[in-house]
């Protein structure tokens, strides 16, 4: 079972999390696909790529992740709401 729920259309991907999912299903991995996110909702909420500190996500924050580079979130406040472009 996955962390999030999640809807597709077409190359978009709309994706939930709760701010009570388990810390520890928030797991480090890598994408296969080259990865456009944007902040739809959240607080609190925090990015980290491999080997670099966390930052904190904010609505309307847009960042590119290269496919196969290992990242994670933390979790926040309130529940998080991402749209994924591939």
């Amino acid at each position: 079972m996955k962390p999030y729920t999640q809807k597709r259309k077409g190359n978009e991907i709309i994706r939930e999390f709760s701010n009570q999912v388990n810390s520890m299903e928030l797991v480090w991995h890598r994408d296969a696909k080259d990865r456009v996110i944007e902040i739809l909702e959240g607080e609190g909420w925090k990015f980290q790529l491999d080997n670099e500190l966390p930052v904190e996500l904010k609505k309307g924050d847009k960042f590119q992740i290269k496919k196969e580079v290992y990242h994670r979130i933390q979790r926040g406040k309130t529940n998080l709401k991402i749209k994924i472009t591939e």
